[in-house]
């Protein structure tokens, strides 16, 4: 169930509206595939009319299930923007879409959540990744790889 709001009830008083988008509604899924939003969104949110637009401010917040980019390990993390607003102009070039009085604030909600998607999702700021393969290996074992292959060291000896 998308977040609409009846324009002409804004008109008369401001509205409050509180509850969850089902993150079906966001389209969320296939932005990053570290990052997993499996709960609604919850909103509260205040709806005013100014002079040839609408406000609308609140608190927006998500819980996302998200892996490591360095590590995968998995761990959660929440999107919350606590100071969020939306300013809907009703005339001009930007107006906002009106569809037998109802505004969608679904698109608005779904962009600013995108925007606020952690770019490099980490378990904790020091995570040092993935255990390196060569930790596991043998002192002489290192030496053995480390060495250049007999190969180079007859072409290094031409002279050309």
């Amino acid at each position: 169930m998308a977040l609409k709001f009846n324009i002409r009830h804004v008109e008369q008083r401001d509205l409050s509206l509180t509850g969850k988008i089902p993150v079906s509604e966001l389209d969320l899924d296939k932005l990053d595939e570290l990052i997993h939003a499996e709960q609604p969104l919850q909103y509260d949110v205040e709806v005013q009319s100014l002079d040839n637009a609408i406000l609308v401010h609140g608190i927006l917040r998500l819980p996302l299930r998200c892996e490591c980019a360095r590590c995968l390990k998995p761990f959660a993390h929440e999107i919350l923007l606590q100071n969020w607003t939306c300013h809907l102009p009703l005339q001009g070039e930007e107006k906002v879409q009106v569809i037998n009085d109802l505004v969608d604030l679904t698109p608005y909600i779904r962009e600013d959540i995108v925007l606020a998607f952690p770019q490099h999702p980490l378990c904790e700021p020091e995570c040092k990744g993935l255990p390196s393969p060569r930790k596991g290996l043998a002192s002489n074992e290192i030496e053995k790889k480390e060495l250049p292959s007999p190969a180079w060291a007859e072409l290094n000896k031409l002279k050309l």
